[in-house]
């Protein structure tokens, strides 16, 4: 598919990254989209990318039409994310993790949100920890339901230990916006916390306090590898996340152009 494919509207492109440990859990996450219902018409599409060209994980991705299935020399989580965009047919795109579920709702309360309110560039949602024997566990701190004013997330990383005040893994976000920004960042980690702050220095998202997303936790997810950790790197990434939030909330470029 080219990238003069005309997008459209009624459609949310579902975008994952997956790597051979973590395919087994995509059939959980299929199903968590079949549950999704779009009102009007709308529909789902769901774009898989592996990270990599092994035979390991095209045996989970589940036969529906609905599902594309594509392979790529390894480059990290966001670089994989990125380069699905080439298949992305939707004019939102949606963050969903090989290893997450959505909750039934999640797609029509982000859809509803951005096709009523122009103004708005992004949208992210309530977690709750998908924890090994299947319960589940909230956070303390969540922002009101409403909209977020550029500059709220990245004040609130900064003030709290690179902690942005929502989940980067919720995002579902205006295609053009996306593309706009570059995709993810070039970054061995954080990648999303980094297109998080960067959308939040150009327009304004919103939050939405029902629960969206199922974030597992489980032995083997990259965040809790100690390399994820490792404090020079988190500084460097900090840093240059930080930076080009800030250079881009200094040029005054805004989404929507006034």
């Amino acid at each position: 598919m080219s990238a003069a494919v005309t997008r459209h509207a009624t459609v949310v492109t579902v975008v994952t990254a997956v790597h051979a440990p973590s395919a087994r859990f995509l059939p959980q996450a299929w199903a968590s989209l079949c549950e999704q219902e779009l009102p009007g018409g709308a529909r789902w599409e769901w774009v898989i990318q592996e990270d990599g060209t092994t035979d390991e994980v095209r045996p989970y991705v589940p036969e529906d039409p609905r599902v594309v299935f594509h392979q790529g020399r390894p480059g990290g989580p966001g670089v994989a994310r990125t380069i699905a965009l080439a298949h992305a047919r939707g004019a939102y795109v949606k963050v969903l993790d090989a290893d997450d579920r959505l909750t039934p709702g999640a797609l029509a309360r982000d859809l509803a949100v951005l096709q009523a309110r122009p103004d708005l560039g992004w949208t992210t949602c309530r977690v709750l920890d998908l924890l090994p024997d299947g319960s589940t566990a909230g956070f303390p701190g969540d922002p009101d339901e409403g909209p977020l004013e550029r500059g709220t997330v990245l004040r609130h990383w900064r003030a709290n230990d690179f902690r942005p005040p929502v989940h980067p893994a919720t995002l579902c976000v205006r295609r053009e916006l996306l593309t706009a920004l570059g995709g993810w960042m070039a970054l061995p980690a954080s990648e999303d916390t980094g297109l998080l702050l960067a959308l939040d220095a150009v327009s304004r998202g919103w939050f939405s306090a029902a629960a969206g997303l199922l974030y597992r936790k489980w032995e083997g997810q990259v965040t809790g590898q100690s390399s994820h950790t490792d404090p020079a790197e988190r500084t460097a990434r900090a840093a240059v996340a930080e930076d080009r939030a800030r250079a881009l909330a200094d040029l005054g470029w805004t989404y929507p152009a006034p």
